[in-house]
């Protein structure tokens, strides 16, 4: 691995620690305006400063992030499809390798879709990618998108990340389960778990406790903060337990005591 790979990681995943806090606010690119990213800018302003990392696309990137922001970019480089279709997974690549080097991200992100009737094009989107990301020194992210029909399990997540792995992706974020700790034995990059839908702030920080307790590296949390009724002060909290190694207790005090 070049220097410039291992140096875009290394703005991603911190080298003291090992750990990374993503905040995920890519929703749109499918979703439209998701509940709390009507105006993504004014959401994620007060967000920055606590998070290692921020995934979007390269329309909210552009039009409504500050460029003096010093936060690493992870680029949402694939789409296609919305929420109107019942396929999700006939994604393609959207964005050019020479258009994410002018927006100076650190990482690029796809989905794939394993078990999908779209499963070949997304796995060869994923070898595609990795081939331009070594050509420049960009890591790649692959996201484990689970369909309608697939169960979220060991057995099925552990063979998505480790295809993601073998085709090249230098980091795979996944869903977190039961059995997780295999899933991550068995995937030589490192992991990232998915926040999910919207959950109680007791429960995220739960998962995220569980999550970097069975050896994921840490989180790429969305919903479960631009969505809190205390944003700001659940980044934190998410924080204290992936970079501080508190326990999922200890960050809800602390959350409880920061809201009074």
């Amino acid at each position: 691995m070049d220097w410039g790979m291992r140096n875009r990681l290394a703005r991603i995943i911190s080298p003291k620690t090992n750990r990374c806090v993503m905040l995920a606010v890519d929703h749109g690119y499918f979703q439209g305006p998701t509940t709390g990213l009507e105006h993504p800018g004014e959401t994620v302003a007060p967000l920055l400063p606590y998070a290692d990392a921020l995934m979007l696309t390269r329309g909210v990137l552009r039009n409504t992030i500050d460029g003096g922001a010093q936060v690493p970019i992870v680029l949402r480089v694939s789409g296609g499809t919305s929420v109107l279709k019942d396929d999700l997974s006939d994604e393609d690549l959207t964005v050019s390798i020479e258009d994410a080097i002018r927006l100076n991200a650190s990482c690029l992100a796809l989905s794939i879709f394993v078990g999908s009737p779209h499963e070949k094009k997304s796995l060869t989107n994923l070898s595609k990618l990795c081939d331009k990301g070594q050509k420049y020194g960009i890591p790649v992210l692959a996201v484990t998108a689970v369909g309608r029909d697939m169960v979220r399990d060991e057995r099925y997540l552990g063979l998505a990340c480790r295809i993601a792995a073998e085709l090249g992706a230098q980091i795979v974020k996944t869903y977190y389960c039961d059995g997780f700790e295999k899933v991550v034995d068995g995937c030589p990059v490192p992991v990232v778990i998915a926040g999910g839908k919207k959950v109680e702030e007791r429960e995220a920080l739960r998962l995220a406790y569980s999550a970097v307790s069975d050896g994921a590296v840490g989180v790429d949390m969305g919903r479960n903060i631009f969505q809190s009724r205390w944003p700001v002060q659940m980044i934190q909290a998410v924080r204290r337990i992936v970079q501080e190694g508190k326990s999922d207790q200890q960050a809800w005090e602390e959350l409880e005591g920061m809201i009074g």
